[in-house]
């Protein structure tokens, strides 16, 4: 199953995204969850991990840019994608040198463009993810990972923070 993570401070942009990519990808497993604040989409994305991460660029509270250069840090592997009716070329550098956007989107979209914008992504990310394998499997026969630091890869590449544990003052450990 594929998750998508989409965030507007419009709410009805939200919705718009949501029938659109129901429509380009029917049957197909995507889970999309869309936020309308910058500050939770960050907070679930330390939670769950995304394929692709798509954000609008003008927000009040923080821009897109922002917003994709801090998911860069919490999930690497997450393809981002800027969501924007601004054409200023600055803002497009900007996105793709400090959040390595993978694609702009522009506003309005046009929904076959937006399919493949996001089959790209996935096809990026598929690719993220096997050059990740490869090179932890690479490490481990050559002895600078163990079998288990391999296999704590691939569960952290799953669900991010599944090896984090939160200790209480007394030692005990704590359930969210």
């Amino acid at each position: 199953m594929r998750r998508l993570l989409l965030l507007d401070d419009e709410i009805n942009v939200l919705h718009a995204l949501q029938r659109t990519l129901h429509h380009c990808f029917p049957g197909e497993e995507i889970r999309t969850e869309i936020f309308s604040e910058p500050e939770l989409a960050l907070l679930r994305s330390g939670e769950v991990p995304f394929d692709v991460v798509i954000s609008d660029y003008r927000m009040l509270s923080m821009n897109g840019v922002e917003f994709l250069k801090a998911i860069k840090g919490i999930q690497p592997d997450a393809v981002r994608l800027l969501l924007t009716a601004s054409t200023e070329f600055d803002t497009v550098m900007k996105a793709i040198n400090q959040a390595e956007v993978f694609r702009y989107i522009a506003k309005p979209w046009l929904a076959d463009e937006l399919q493949k914008t996001i089959q790209l992504a996935f096809v990026r990310r598929d690719q993220a993810m096997d050059d990740r394998r490869l090179a932890d499997e690479t490490r481990a026969k050559q002895g600078e990972l163990t079998p288990q630091e391999v296999e704590a890869r691939r569960l952290e590449a799953q669900e991010p923070g599944i090896m984090q544990v939160k200790w209480g003052p007394d030692g005990s450990v704590q359930l969210d």
